[in-house]
């Protein structure tokens, strides 16, 4: 592989990386902080991730306990969390939120898996978006006479192996994911 290309590959990590980060905010029965620490918050006059007003903890397994820094945010986040559409409603208990998460239902199981593979096709889209913009350059720079017909049928046939490559791991982090989520 050229070092052209390996040049390009922190642009399609960056784009599996945002997806695990999608695939972690995802509910799978399981109380982990990545379902509320991003949910925007109307606080201040601005909107601000939920992880910037407040800590975040697991209580159990099922339950999450939010404490904000300033109790005057407190009726802010509860109105974000409402929207956030969670599947549950907030408990307010003195300063702090209770969020216990119901069981998820064949239903909702169903439900979560149809929105990972919407976001697993929109990485996808990203990932053919930057390989047109990456062999636009070859292409360009064949045409510039930078690099030699040959070495941009090279490079084209480098980068969709590269392409390939990331989409497998895709398609592998929806699977492993998927597997989680239905396993009761």
């Amino acid at each position: 592989m050229s070092d052209y290309l390996s040049d390009q590959k922190p642009d399609f990590n960056r784009i599996v990386e945002f997806f695990k980060k999608d695939l972690s905010s995802l509910r799978i029965g399981r109380a982990t902080p990545s379902l509320v620490e991003e949910i925007m918050v109307e606080a201040y006059g601005t909107l601000t991730p939920l992880n910037q007003l407040a800590s975040i903890s697991i209580t159990d397994p099922k339950t999450l306990t939010i404490q904000p820094w300033d109790k005057n945010s407190l009726k802010a986040i509860e109105v974000a969390l409402q929207k956030a559409d969670l599947g549950c409603s907030p408990i307010i208990n003195d300063n702090t939120i209770i969020i216990s998460l119901p069981p998820l239902t064949e239903e909702t199981r169903i439900s979560v898996i149809k929105k990972m593979r919407q976001k697993m096709e929109e990485a996808k889209i990203s990932i053919r978006g930057q390989r047109e913009k990456v062999k636009e350059d070859i292409i360009n720079e064949e045409k510039d006479k930078i690099i030699s017909e040959d070495d941009k049928f090279k490079r084209l046939e480098d980068l969709d192996e590269i392409v390939k490559m990331y989409n497998e791991q895709l398609k592998s982090l929806t699977e492993k994911k998927e597997e989680e989520i239905m396993k009761i």
